[in-house]
């Protein structure tokens, strides 16, 4: 016994249906109490702990207690009131524009953050989302993605350019497996001191990354041998260089595990406490201002999950294959489809379109999709020859009729046509180098099979490239026989508040179950639920 219930106005209450009902009661606190020797939940009435005298009828044994715990109370506070949000929660960036603007939108309405999937596509798309979310947003928070390019610099550079051209001043930093100029000059750019002496940096950076060492780099002032070049080449001042020595390239880092996309498909689990401690190693280290946070990302699609990552400590949760499936991703219905009907084991790796050279891989649904396989024979092709001219015949013909459904030559030219226009330098290259040639004409390929999934191109179904991790499986395994089953109910914001009060109701079986009380095995997980009546069991966001 933890101690005596004293009560108020409401009288315990016995069975499945009292302990369901307080236990989604997020705003009250949950008592439970000896009455006739059955459990019973209350929430009302006062507590004394530690105490074993009952000193009026009306007052019973105090066996467990969870308090309040609202949505908006999970995560860090400190990293809510820095970027301005009501909810520790990230709708992660999902390349070629998936993480749409409408997706965007519908997350920052809602006190989330959001990053747009700028990454695959071109800077005047880029621009053009750019122009269409700050008049809509205005002053709530949001962001744009910055991916890493090794083999296309001048796009990282550029996309660079754009973001401080028009203002854009949070990014998520995903893929880097190092630090890079325009990385660090997007951070450090109009980085002064305010009237009371405090460093202000305008550009915030939350980085995505899965490697210890990489994440070391980011937590640690940006090296002075860029910060050099960046001086000499008169993109940033003399002062901008002295102050880069007291803030780290970013103060905010997501512990990527086993998620869609570029990963390297580590458990969050093992992951996310390593990152902890390599915050607190640092920020010891280097003393900062402003602490830092730690956020986790892959494998988060149903409460559990997201109880897990609050529980070890993230500062904030990130999703990304879910928010693929809703109907405001930049995907076809097709793709929506294929995702609702995803299991845990439904997914694999593949050659990455933008770092194909270099054997990186991203994990992918192959579920009704033979993408993965043939990416691997166009990366076995690519290793075991040094040009297209030198790939068996039997091996061209069936590139020509399955993969490319042309000629090479045709494809080639379509290739070129594309480069001309988005990197030239790829094409001199090409005529330098023939292996780069074929890596050109394969990689085509590879980029092509996203835009065929989002475009809905029902032609070449068993051609699309859909980046998802396993934790779209799970989702699918929580929401099977609700209103979230059907893909056409799922929406970016209900998804997530379901996340989050399911998160938040775990939490509190835990809690119970942790003093020793024992849940009635119905109760014990939340169901997914409508948004308006979420909204009953949840107080309004508090500042």
């Amino acid at each position: 016994m933890l101690g005596i219930w004293h009560k108020n106005d409401g009288t315990p209450q016995a069975g499945t249906e009292a302990f369901r009902s307080a236990l989604l009661n997020l705003k009250r606190p949950i008592y439970v109490v000896q009455q006739h020797d059955l459990p019973a939940v209350a929430c009302d009435g006062t507590i004394t702990i530690g105490s074993d005298h009952q000193h009026a009828t009306e007052n019973l044994p105090l066996i467990a207690y969870a308090p309040p715990m609202p949505p908006d109370k999970l995560g860090d506070r400190l990293f809510k009131k820095t970027h301005g949000i009501d909810y520790a929660y990230i709708v992660g960036a999902m390349a070629n524009g998936i993480t749409s603007v409408d997706m965007v939108t519908a997350a920052a309405e809602s006190g989330m953050l959001s990053f747009f999937g700028a990454a695959g596509l071109s800077i005047s798309a880029i621009e053009t989302a750019i122009h269409n979310l700050q008049p809509r947003l205005k002053n709530k928070p949001f962001g744009f993605n910055l991916i890493h390019s090794p083999n296309d610099p001048a796009l990282e550079s550029a996309v660079v350019d754009l973001y401080l051209k028009h203002g854009v001043q949070r990014v998520s930093a995903s893929a880097y497996m190092d630090l890079t100029l325009p990385l660090v000059y997007y951070r450090l750019k109009g980085i002064h001191c305010d009237g009371d002496g405090r460093i202000v940096c305008p550009n915030a950076v939350i980085a995505k990354v899965s490697r210890v060492e990489v994440a070391r780099k980011f937590f640690a002032p940006p090296p002075p041998k860029i910060v050099s070049q960046l001086v000499a080449q008169g993109l940033l001042t003399n002062q901008e260089a002295d102050l880069s020595t007291y803030v780290p390239v970013a103060p905010d880092l997501t512990a990527e595990a086993d998620s869609g996309g570029h990963t390297d498909n580590r458990p969050a689990i093992a992951l996310l406490p390593t990152m902890l401690a390599l915050r607190d190693e640092l920020a010891a280290k280097f003393d900062y201002d402003h602490p830092l946070c730690v956020g986790l990302a892959g494998g988060i699609a149903t409460p559990a999950s997201a109880a897990a990552a609050f529980a070890m400590g993230a500062a904030y949760i990130l999703t990304g294959s879910v928010n693929q499936a809703c109907i405001e991703s930049g995907t076809s219905d097709t793709v929506r489809q294929m995702l609702a009907e995803a299991d845990q084991a439904d997914v694999t790796m593949a050659p990455a379109a933008d770092m194909f050279e270099l054997g990186v891989k991203v994990q992918v649904l192959k579920r009704g999709t033979m993408f993965a396989l043939r990416a691997a024979k166009l990366y076995d092709l690519y290793t075991a020859n040094d040009c297209i001219d030198s790939i068996p015949a039997n091996q061209i013909a069936v590139l020509e009729k399955d993969f490319f459904r042309c000629r090479i030559d045709d494809q080639w030219a379509q290739t070129k046509s594309f480069f001309a226009e988005r990197d030239p330098k790829q094409l001199e290259l090409a005529e330098k180098f023939p292996k780069h040639k074929m890596a050109l004409i394969f990689r085509s390929y590879l980029g092509l099979s996203s835009n065929w999934a989002n475009s809905g191109d029902l032609a070449r179904k068993i051609d699309y490239q859909i980046w998802c991790g396993p934790s779209m499986g799970a989702f699918n395994e929580w929401v099977k026989g609700t209103f979230l089953e059907k893909p056409e109910n799922r929406q970016t914001v209900t998804v997530a508040l379901n996340l989050l009060c399911g998160a938040a109701y775990n939490s509190r079986v835990n809690w119970l179950a942790a003093q020793g009380c024992h849940i009635p095995p119905a109760v014990r997980n939340f169901q997914p639920m409508e948004v308006s009546l979420l909204q009953e069991h949840i107080p309004p966001v508090s500042v």
